[in-house]
């Protein structure tokens, strides 16, 4: 992967840094985004430990004009864009009745709006190259199967696997190919908190939710942000040139596409 770049949102922690980290080892020249400069910056230092190249961007992807600047980034400091991992994602557990309009806002504008974004500003530098490119979005197996006290998290990762089918098929003229990675129950901080709201919500003691779910897990144990990682390796690179259109679930066995 000499020479190539990658681009990953929410890089500062959990999936993100999991991501972040096997990108570089693959050989990319990495760039993280996150909204917090310290986490970033712990990234950084662990990829530059391992001769990694990394930079860092500090933006809210939920607008468009960050995405911008984040992909000008990529070009002025790399030279071209091969790969953009829209990963940058939150939660928010309370019934949908109950979600009040601002966090019904801010999940649908993080979530879905900024993976909007990445696809409407990657592909102009992608083009570049002629050698087309790779787009991973963010789903979940609440984008397989609605979850209760997950709605509105469930309805923009839902809403990912339709723009996956749609931009893959609008920029595959172009060798870019779109897919998305479908998580289960990835033991990160954003799982301490829809856990800990569950048992707020639900009257239930703190770490019954995850070990509930990770109880149905057929391999037996939560997943990992490397596990998450090594499919977006997968989907980012060569051997999985022939792969797009597709949102693949990486979860130990918890739902069946």
């Amino acid at each position: 992967m000499t020479n190539k770049v990658a681009i990953v949102t929410g890089g500062g922690q959990g999936i993100g840094r999991g991501i972040a980290l096997r990108l570089s080892k693959d050989g990319y020249s990495v760039i993280i985004n996150g909204r917090t400069q310290e986490k970033l910056d712990k990234v950084a230092e662990e990829i530059k430990n391992n001769n990694g190249k990394v930079i860092t961007f500090v933006g809210d992807v939920s607008s468009k004009s960050a995405n911008e600047q984040l992909v000008k980034k990529a070009e002025s400091e790399f030279g071209r864009l091969d790969v953009f991992v829209a990963n940058a994602g939150i939660d928010w557990v309370d019934t949908i009745e109950g979600t009040p309009a601002d966090q019904v806002d801010n999940v649908i504008n993080i979530n879905l709006k900024s993976q909007i974004w990445a696809l409407q500003t990657a592909p102009k530098v992608m083009r570049k190259s002629g050698d087309g490119g790779s787009i991973v979005l963010a789903s979940s197996i609440a984008g397989m199967e609605g979850f209760e006290m997950l709605g509105i998290y469930s309805a923009t990762k839902f809403a990912t696997r339709g723009l996956v089918q749609a931009a893959a098929k609008e920029l595959a003229v172009d060798k870019i190919r779109v897919n998305a990675y479908n998580p289960g129950i990835v033991l990160t901080p954003m799982w301490d908190e829809i856990d800990a709201r569950f048992a707020e919500r639900k009257n239930v003691p703190v770490g019954s939710t995850r070990q509930a779910f990770i109880d149905g897990i057929l391999l037996g144990r939560g997943e990992e942000p490397e596990d998450v990682a090594k499919l977006v390796s997968f989907l980012s690179g060569d051997e999985s040139d022939y792969i797009t259109g597709q949102s693949i679930a990486v979860d130990g066995g918890i739902k069946f596409s």
